[in-house]
C-alpha cells in the first residue's frame, strides 16, 4: 500500500520520520507523538471557530460545544504529556473512521489519575531529579537519559492533569433555560465518546416539563441520559427510550453533533474525503499535514403529541418526524479544491459548500 512507504524528501527530516503504516495503529516514536497531538489540537481549534463563524449552531450550542471540546483537547494533551519519553508503551489511535485516540486511552487517563496520590509517592523526588539533570548537562556534557525524561513527564502528568477535566465515556451537561425562541423551554446537553467508532458525540435536547422543577429533579434525567443515550444509535431509539422513561419530561428537538472523522495521514478508512486526501499525499500533489474535518448533525423534531394509557394513568409521548441530517466538511483552500476534483459526489450532499479553515504548517527539518 503505498502509504506504508516513507514520504522522504531530501531535506525534509520530519517527513521522514512519520510513517503510519495501514495496518498499524501505534504511535511509537517522539517525532509522530509531535506531529499527531498537534494535528488533532489545530484542528479542533479551528473546528470551533468554523462551526461559531459560520453560525451551524447557535450561541448557547456554540458555548457548550466549546466546553465539550476543551474537555476533549485537555484529554489529548494529557496524553501527549504521559507518552512523550515512555520506552515502555505506546498511545494508540484510531485509524478508521476516526483519527482520535482510542477510547482506552481515555479510560487508562482516568484509572491513573484516580491513583495519582499513589503514583506520585513512587516518583524521584523533584528536586534529586534537577540535581541529576544538572550534572548531567553542565558537568557531565551528556544528554539526559530517556528513562530520566520520562521520569520528569511523569511528574508533570500527575501534579497537573486532573481527573475531573478528562474526557469520559459520558460527559453530563447542565439543564439550563433555552435561549428565547428555541423550540422548548429548557436545555440539556451531554457528550459520549462512542466505543465503537472512537470518536466523540455531542447532543442536545430541547424539552418542556411537565412536573414542577427539572432543575430539583435532574438526577433522575441525568440517569436515564446516561443510560439510554450514551453510545451512537438510530435517534428514533434514543428519543423514544428518552420520552419513556422521563414522563414528565416533553422533548421538542434531540440534536446530535458526531464530531469527526478527521481525514489526514494517520486515517485508514474507505471514506472518499480520506482516500482523497491519502492519494494527494502519497502523490506528493498535497503537503503531510493535509486534513479534512468531517461533521454531522442529526436532528429529530417533535410534530405532536398523543397520550397513552387509562383514564387515571395517561402518559404523553411525541410523534416525531423523520430525522433530517445535515453534513459538512472542514478544510483548507487547497484540500477543498482537491475535493471537488476527486470527491464532487460527497460536496454534492453537503448542507453548505466545503468550509476553508487555516492550513497546518509543522516546522521542517
Amino acid at each position: 500500500m503505498v502509504l506504508s512507504r516513507q514520504l522522504t524528501t531530501s531535506n525534509q527530516q520530519l517527513y521522514n520520520m512519520i510513517v503510519t503504516p495501514l495496518d498499524s495503529a501505534v504511535l511509537d516514536s517522539k517525532e509522530q507523538y509531535v506531529f499527531y497531538h498537534k494535528m488533532i489540537d489545530f484542528t479542533l481549534k479551528e473546528l470551533i471557530y468554523a462551526v461559531q463563524y459560520k453560525q451551524i449552531l447557535n450561541t448557547q450550542e456554540v458555548q457548550l460545544f466549546k466546553q465539550y471540546s476543551d474537555l476533549l483537547m485537555y484529554s489529548v494533551e494529557a496524553m501527549r504529556v504521559k507518552y512523550m519519553y515512555d520506552q515502555e508503551d505506546n498511545m494508540k489511535v484510531d485509524l478508521t473512521d476516526s483519527s482520535f485516540p482510542n477510547y482506552l486511552e481515555f479510560r487508562y487517563l482516568f484509572n491513573d489519575l484516580a491513583l495519582r496520590e499513589e503514583y506520585l509517592g513512587k516518583l524521584t523526588d523533584i528536586d534529586t531529579l534537577k540535581d541529576e539533570f544538572l550534572d548531567t548537562l553542565m558537568r557531565k556534557k551528556e544528554p539526559i537519559a530517556k528513562r530520566k525524561l520520562f521520569q520528569a513527564s511523569s511528574i508533570v502528568y500527575y501534579s497537573s492533569a486532573k481527573k475531573e477535566f478528562i474526557f469520559n465515556r459520558f460527559v453530563q451537561g447542565k439543564i439550563i433555560q433555552a435561549l428565547e425562541g428555541s423550540p422548548a423551554q429548557y436545555l440539556v446537553s451531554w457528550s459520549f465518546y462512542d466505543v465503537s467508532h472512537n470518536r466523540p458525540f455531542i447532543c442536545y435536547m430541547y424539552f418542556n416539563y411537565d412536573g414542577k422543577d427539572p432543575i430539583k429533579e435532574r438526577d433522575e434525567i441525568y440517569e436515564v441520559l446516561k443510560s439510554v443515550a450514551d453510545r451512537e444509535m438510530s435517534l428514533d431509539t434514543m428519543a423514544y427510550g428518552i420520552d419513556k422513561r422521563l414522563p414528565d419530561v416533553l422533548p421538542k428537538l434531540i440534536k446530535r453533533v458526531d464530531l469527526g472523522p478527521i481525514h489526514n495521514v494517520f486515517a485508514k478508512d474507505e471514506n472518499k474525503v480520506t482516500h482523497a486526501i491519502l492519494q494527494g499525499i502519497a502523490n506528493k500533489d498535497i503537503p503531510l499535514e493535509s486534513f479534512a474535518i468531517s461533521f454531522k448533525i442529526d436532528e429529530l423534531k417533535s410534530a405532536s403529541e398523543f397520550k397513552e394509557g387509562n383514564f387515571f394513568n395517561k402518559k404523553t409521548f411525541q410523534k416525531w418526524d423523520a430525522m433530517f441530517r445535515q453534513r459538512y466538511v472542514f478544510a483548507p483552500h487547497r484540500i477543498i479544491q482537491l475535493l471537488y476534483n476527486k470527491a464532487p459526489e460527497v460536496i454534492d450532499k453537503l448542507a453548505i459548500p466545503p468550509v476553508q479553515v487555516s492550513d497546518l504548517t509543522m516546522a521542517k527539518k
